[in-house]
C-alpha cells in the first residue's frame, strides 16, 4: 500500500491560513503557496466577499469551543483573536474561514500527522472537500454542529467522548503515588507497601484495617483483583505494569482518552466489509464483518525491543504447514548462539542449513564457533512439524516489515495476559479457525479441506479469492463490552509521543 496522509496536507494548509490571516509568524514559501491556493479556492467568485454574518460568526466561536469535547484545544484555532475582531467584519472573514478549515481538517484527519509518530503508517484516512463543505454550512446556517459531520463513526469513539466528559466533571484526587522501586511481592514490608495498601483502600479493594505496611494475603488478593480488572497478569506481584496502572490518576486517563480519540481520527470510517483488526496493546486480533466483530483471537506481539509495527495491508494467501525461512537477523542473533552451545539442536529442531548458492549443507560439517553475527554465511530454514516456529499456519500480507500472523508451538504463552514475546510478528491463537473464516469466500476451501490439508503435514498454499484488509493498530483505550471503556497498559510507551504532538502549537 502506498503511504499517504491527505489530511496532514489539508490540515497544514488550513493552519497556514490562520498564520497568514493573523500575521503572527513568518510563513514558509510552501505554506504561503498553500494558503494562497486555499484562499483562492474559497473566495474565487469574489475575493472581497464576506461569508460570515454575525450569527454564523458567533456560532463558529461556540463550535470551536466545543472541540474540547473531542480532546482538541480551541486555542489552536485562534479563538482569542476571533473574539477580539468580532466587530470588524472586514478583518474577521478570512480569519473565520481559516479557523473553520483548520478545525474541520483536524476533526476529519487528526491534528497530528500519524507518520510523524508511527513511521510505518500506511492507512489512507477519510477525505472531504472542506472548502465546499464550509460553503454548504454557511448557506444552511448549520455552523454550531458543523464539525459533527467529521466525527469518526466507530462506536468506541463515542464511548471515549462520553468518558472524557464524565472524567472532566470529576475532581477525585489520585492520592499519593506509590514510589518507584523493585517489584512489590508478598512478604515484603515498608513504606512502599504501606503506600500500595493506601491506594488499594482508596480503590475499594482493601479494607481500611489493611493498612499494615506488610504485604499480607489480603493485600495480595486485592492486587490480584486489580490486575484482573486491568487486563494485567494476575500474579499478585506489583511489577512495572501494575505500578503504572495503580498510579494512573484522573489526568492520566484524560490524556489516554485524548490520544486514542486522535488515533481514531487518523483512520477511515470503513476499514473493510470483511477485515482483521489487530490491537497490539490489547494482545488480540479480531475479525470484523459488516462492521461487527465476529471472532477474536488472543495474540502474542513483539517484545519491547522488537516492537510490532503499526500499519495496514491486505491478506493475500495462507500457507498451511509452512517451512520457516528464518530471517537473517534472527539467524545471526538467536540461532547462531544456540547452535554454538548445542550443535545437535540444528537437526533436532528440523533446521536445514543452506549456503549462498542454495545448496543444503550437512550441519555436522560446520564448526559453528568459526562464525559470528558479522560473518555468518548461511541461510536457515525450518521444516514443517511440531517444532516449527510458525506452527501449522502463516497468514500472509507481504510487507516491508516481514510481519505476518502465524501459529506457534509455544501455545502456553497465551495463558498470560501481557504477551509481548515475539520478534515482531503476531503469533495467533487458533489460527486454523481464523484461516477458515478468511477462506469462507474462496471456492474449494471449506472447513473440511482445511482440516485435511493441515493433517497432511505438507506445505500447501491457499490464495484468497478476494484480499482481506488487515489493520495492525495500537489502541490503549478499548470498549469494555458494556458501552464504556477500558484502559490498557501502554506497553510500548507510544501514547506520550502522540500527546506531546497534540499539545504542540
Amino acid at each position: 500500500m502506498k503511504r499517504f496522509h491527505f489530511g496532514a496536507a489539508l490540515a497544514g494548509l488550513a493552519a497556514s491560513l490562520i498564520v497568514s490571516a493573523t500575521a503572527q509568524t513568518a510563513v514558509s514559501p510552501a505554506h504561503a503557496s498553500m494558503a494562497k491556493v486555499s484562499t483562492a479556492q474559497f473566495y474565487q467568485a469574489d475575493p472581497t466577499q464576506q461569508y460570515w454574518n454575525d450569527a454564523a460568526y458567533n456560532d463558529l466561536i461556540t463550535a470551536l469551543k466545543s472541540l474540547s469535547d473531542h480532546g482538541l484545544n480551541p486555542a489552536d484555532y485562534n479563538i482569542t483573536k476571533l473574539e477580539a475582531v468580532a466587530g470588524d467584519k472586514a478583518a474577521r472573514d478570512q480569519l473565520a474561514t481559516a479557523a473553520w478549515l483548520t478545525a474541520a481538517a483536524h476533526m476529519l484527519y487528526g491534528k497530528v500527522d500519524p507518520v510523524s509518530v508511527e513511521p510505518d503508517w500506511t492507512v489512507a484516512g477519510r477525505k472531504a472537500n472542506l472548502p465546499e463543505a464550509l460553503k454548504t454550512v454557511l448557506r444552511t446556517g448549520a455552523v454550531v454542529k458543523s464539525f459533527n459531520a467529521f466525527i469518526p463513526t466507530q462506536p468506541i469513539y463515542t464511548a471515549m467522548q462520553k468518558e472524557l466528559a464524565t472524567l472532566r466533571q470529576q475532581s477525585v484526587s489520585a492520592g499519593p503515588a506509590i514510589p518507584d522501586g523493585p517489584s512489590l511481592k508478598p512478604g515484603m514490608t515498608g513504606e512502599r507497601v504501606k503506600a500500595l495498601q493506601a491506594k488499594l483502600i482508596q480503590l475499594g479493594l482493601l479494607e481500611a484495617s489493611g493498612l499494615t505496611s506488610s504485604f499480607d494475603p489480603a493485600t495480595e488478593t486485592a492486587v490480584e483483583t486489580f490486575q484482573t480488572r486491568n487486563d494485567l497478569d494476575n500474579d499478585g506481584v506489583v511489577g512495572p505494569a501494575t505500578l503504572r496502572a495503580l498510579n494512573k490518576g484522573l489526568s492520566d486517563k484524560i490524556n489516554q482518552l485524548v490520544v486514542n480519540m486522535e488515533r481514531w481520527r487518523w483512520l477511515p470510517n470503513e476499514l473493510g466489509q470483511r477485515h482483521l483488526r489487530a490491537n497490539i496493546a490489547g494482545f488480540e486480533v479480531t475479525a470484523y464483518e459488516n462492521g461487527q466483530p465476529v471472532r477474536t483471537h488472543l495474540t502474542i506481539v513483539g517484545k519491547t525491543y522488537r516492537k510490532t509495527p503499526v500499519f495496514s495491508d491486505e491478506i493475500e494467501y495462507i500457507v498451511f504447514n509452512p517451512w520457516w525461512e528464518t530471517p537473517p537477523s534472527l539467524a545471526r542473533a538467536d540461532k547462531l548462539p544456540m547452535f554454538k552451545k548445542d550443535p545437535g539442536a540444528v537437526s533436532r529442531l528440523g533446521f536445514q542449513v543452506l549456503d549462498s548458492a542454495g545448496t543444503v549443507v550437512n550441519p555436522t560439517s560446520i564448526n559453528w564457533n568459526d562464525y559470528s553475527a558479522a560473518n555468518f554465511p548461511y541461510r536457515l530454514r525450518q521444516a514443517p512439524g511440531e517444532q516449527n516456529a510458525l506452527g501449522k499456519v502463516k497468514i500472509m500480507f507481504p510487507n516491508p516489515h516481514n510481519v505476518y500472523l502465524h501459529d506457534t508451538p509455544t501455545r502456553g504463552l497465551f495463558a498470560q495476559r501481557q504477551r509481548a514475546f515475539s520478534s515482531g510478528c503476531l503469533r495467533t491463537q487458533d489460527p486454523v479457525e481464523l484461516s477458515k473464516w478468511l477462506l469462507e469466500k474462496t471456492p474449494g476451501w471449506d472447513s473440511t479441506r482445511v482440516d485435511t490439508v493441515v493433517a497432511s503435514g505438507a506445505e500447501t498454499r491457499a490464495t484468497l479469492a478476494a484480499k482481506v484488509p488487515v489493520h495492525i493498530l495500537y489502541q490503549t483505550v478499548i470498549n469494555d463490552g458494556l458501552g464504556g471503556v477500558r484502559y490498557l497498559d501502554d506497553i510500548y510507551d507510544r501514547d506520550m509521543r502522540v500527546l506531546k504532538a497534540l499539545q504542540a502549537n
